[in-house]
């Protein structure tokens, strides 16, 4: 069975700056099925799950919905709710957690603050305190935006939870479905791609470490997709997986050619030339069309690091 997946991988598309856009997640369990847009057509309140996009729009935040590994049953409304919300910007990242029993306190929430790296209305409104376990793992499984996330990401979530990993969710959706099955791994919010349980364990165990894997990375969701791949290349360049001390200070241009400017923590710079091609042959681009595209990929042509005179310039 040929499939979107299948067809990326065969043809090694670059996984790179591809990662879902995101300054802030806030993450909301729900159990029961999904549909295609889960937050109007799962058993959440479609009405609240409409407000909930409506309050996102524009600040940054990104609702997903979360759900346990395993059989999907829904037995009723559930008496409590985990909520996360994680800021991924490096040097202010943050992770807190919640409960909630009733979710329409989400709308209580101040977006645009949250989207700015703010906790105080989410630590507030649910009496949320920062997240002292393991680092979140975000397996996307939502068969109805795309079979692969079902096909491929139900299996390895399950793996995971029944090998004992903590911090493991279903998500419903984190885009690039031909990439499955994806990851989103929580504070740092680095996303992977055609993940296998072995690397997921020393994604994880890296991450707890303050340490992040570059292999089958797809980029740090806190970046547009140019800076990204920009990201990425510097830390493999400078063979630098220090967590948070890397930052995006500057991209100028526009598609298809920019210049990025990476910053370490250190003092040093990095231009990066990143060009957007296209991912050839034309197919689809998802299990759900059979209309043909040519998937946009970040290609790094560059990568410089800037001299102190060229700074002082």
């Amino acid at each position: 069975m040929s499939t979107c997946s299948t067809v990326s991988r065969d043809l090694d598309e670059p996984i790179s700056g591809t990662a879902a856009t995101a300054s802030t997640w806030l993450l909301l369990e729900q159990p029961g099925p999904w549909g295609a847009k889960a937050l109007t057509s799962s058993h959440l309140d479609p009405a609240l799950g409409r407000a909930l996009e409506t309050a996102a729009q524009g600040t940054g935040v990104r609702v997903a919905l979360i759900r346990r590994p395993g059989r999907h049953a829904d037995c009723g409304t559930p008496s409590e709710r985990q909520v996360y919300a994680a800021h991924t910007v490096p040097g202010r990242t943050w992770l807190h957690s919640a409960t909630t029993c009733d979710p329409q306190e989400l709308l209580d929430l101040d977006f645009a603050a949250l989207g700015r790296g703010e906790q105080r209305t989410f630590d507030s409104v649910l009496d949320a305190r920062p997240h002292e376990g393991d680092p979140l793992a975000l397996v996307c499984t939502n068969g109805k935006r795309d079979r692969c996330c079902a096909l491929l990401g139900r299996p390895l979530a399950a793996e995971l939870a029944a090998s004992g990993v903590e911090g493991v969710w279903e998500v419903t959706h984190l885009g690039g479905h031909r990439f499955s099955p994806t990851l989103l791994v929580l504070p740092y919010g680095y996303a992977y791609g055609r993940a296998e349980a072995h690397a997921v364990k020393e994604i994880l165990h890296s991450t707890q470490e303050g340490r992040i894997v570059t292999e089958g990375c797809r980029g740090r969701s806190a970046w547009e997709r140019p800076a990204q791949a920009a990201e990425l290349a510097v830390r493999r360049a400078a063979r630098e997986d220090a967590a948070d001390v890397l930052r995006v200070v500057g991209t100028a241009g526009a598609a298809p050619r920019w210049e990025v400017t990476v910053a370490h923590t250190d003092g040093r710079h990095w231009r990066v030339l990143v060009a957007q091609g296209a991912s050839l042959p034309p197919r689809p681009e998802t299990c759900g069309t059979s209309a043909l595209g040519s998937p946009a990929r970040m290609d790094v042509v560059a990568v410089r690091e800037m001299t102190a005179s060229a700074l002082a310039g």
